[in-house]
């Protein structure tokens, strides 16, 4: 069983800038990859960011040159760096861990893009 824990979230203007992160309580190394979804409502959650065991990383073009996806094994850690951010982007963003047992979610945690 993998718990996640999102943080960082909030209240942002346009253009402005939040680093989410995501905790697991398992060795992420050992994961076949990590990824962040946002959710909006009237919407199925999309993908913005996945991260593979070999370091892969890919993007929704929606989200391509302003956000930066990271891990940190030894903290077992991945993070999300948003810049420039717009009004479209607040949603609920989730963190998902793909094990060869199952696949996990983080509670979620919101981001508002407004001014």
């Amino acid at each position: 069983q993998v718990q996640l824990v999102e943080s960082g979230g909030g209240l942002v203007q346009p253009g402005g800038s939040l680093r989410l992160s995501c905790a697991a309580s398992g060795s992420i190394f050992s994961f076949n990859a990590m990824g962040w979804y946002r959710h909006t409502p009237g919407r199925l959650r999309d993908l913005v960011a996945i991260i593979t065991s070999d370091n892969r990383i890919i993007y929704a073009d929606s989200v391509k040159g302003r956000f930066t996806m990271s891990r940190d094994n030894a903290k077992n850690t991945v993070y999300l760096q948003m810049n420039s951010l717009k009004p479209e982007d607040t949603a609920v963003y989730y963190c998902n861990a793909d094990t060869d047992d199952n696949e996990y979610w983080g509670q979620g945690t919101q981001v508002t893009v407004s001014s």
